[in-house]
């Protein structure tokens, strides 16, 4: 039997992935990412999940960096 060498060039091979591998991560970032906007710039007043301003103080410099009004 005859071996065949694989070309020497250095590089790994790379292998594409799939959607199908993709998406369940990409689902679960994108609702991380909208909690996490929630909670930057709207979690206060009439929509609070979380009484008390503690949330505010947490992400009060992030809302002005984002442009929230907050004041």
């Amino acid at each position: 039997m005859a071996q065949t060498a694989a070309p020497a060039t250095g590089a790994p091979a790379i292998t594409p992935i799939s959607s199908k591998a993709i998406a369940p991560w990409a689902v679960f970032f994108g609702v991380v990412m909208l909690i996490l906007l929630y909670f930057v710039g709207a979690e206060q007043g009439a929509t609070s999940v979380i009484s008390g301003a503690g949330v505010h103080e947490w992400v009060h410099d992030g809302r002005h960096l984002l442009g929230f009004p907050c004041h």
